[in-house]
């Protein structure tokens, strides 16, 4: 049966609701996510044009996209994009679906960029390319460098990177710091892995399809943090920062990390839900 936009968008959002146990007000923006990639539209014409009758082409297509979203798979997945930091990034399921929580990274950074000679910023794990694009945009003037062990990742990005028109950015190929000899950079940072194994929350909501690797750091989960945060004063300028995004309960842990590393001037800092969700130190 052919419905029309505001049938779909009544009786869909409350299966979504239903189903996954997300807010109705989110049901409802993501069936107008996914009606928007169907009839290739802006949302203000989904809103102007509510008794549009789909067509069985186009019912069709929707209907593949709902019960995968059903099925859990995230929106950004099905769409194959996500906005971070007001620009569009390509995303597949090789890489991790950039998050707002992610925005205070590239917003703690930006104000650690010397306005005085280039600054060189290097992203570690920089999968779909998210925060090296961000930083490269906001600042034409500087020089990013993203990394990531992953080369199906590492393709996105670039692609990301053509996408945007964005120059002063490059890719490497690297697992961590393993690609590089004397390389030194002003500011090194990183969103690493930092779940535990075993976690519950593995299996939980949109992480249950998104890469394993770019999820779990070993039994605790700060392997990888132990790892960056150990190598990275050999590849920081004196004065360099480096800053890292965490688990909602392992700031403190950081904060020690970062300490017996060497660094100073180390703070953590919250996110929009009061959450400690970044945590930094400079390189004396």
């Amino acid at each position: 049966m052919l419905r029309t936009i505001q049938a779909v968008l009544l009786q869909d959002a409350a299966r979504l609701t239903e189903v996954l146990g997300i807010a109705l007000s989110s049901a409802r923006i993501e069936i107008q996510c996914l009606l928007q990639q169907v009839l290739d539209v802006p949302r203000a014409w989904l809103l102007a044009h509510s008794e549009h009758c789909l067509n069985e082409t186009e019912q069709t297509y929707y209907h593949e996209l709902l019960q995968r979203r059903l099925r859990g798979e995230p929106v950004a997945y099905l769409l194959g994009e996500r906005e971070f930091f007001g620009l569009k990034f390509k995303v597949t399921p090789a890489t991790l679906i950039p998050r707002p929580e992610t925005e205070l990274l590239v917003e703690l950074v930006l104000p650690r960029i010397s306005q005085e000679g280039l600054c060189r910023v290097l992203d570690l794990g920089t999968g779909s390319g998210a925060i090296a694009l961000a930083l490269a945009h906001a600042r034409p003037d500087i020089e990013v460098l993203g990394s990531d062990a992953s080369a199906t990742a590492l393709t996105v990005a670039q692609a990301n990177a053509q996408q945007l028109a964005i120059s002063n950015v490059a890719f490497i190929h690297s697992d961590w710091f393993e690609a590089f000899t004397v390389q030194k950079f002003n500011i090194i940072v990183s969103n690493p892995p930092y779940i535990a194994a075993g976690d519950p929350h593995l299996t939980q909501a949109d992480v249950r399809f998104e890469p394993i690797s770019a999820l779990v750091s070993g039994s605790d989960g700060l392997h990888d943090i132990r790892h960056i945060v150990v190598h990275a004063p050999n590849y920081l300028e004196a004065g360099g920062w480096l800053l890292l995004e965490h688990g909602y309960d392992q700031a403190a842990q950081v904060r020690n990390l970062l300490r017996q590393a060497g660094f100073d001037a180390v703070f953590s800092a919250c996110d929009l839900a009061g959450i400690e969700r970044v945590s930094g130190g400079r390189i004396a």
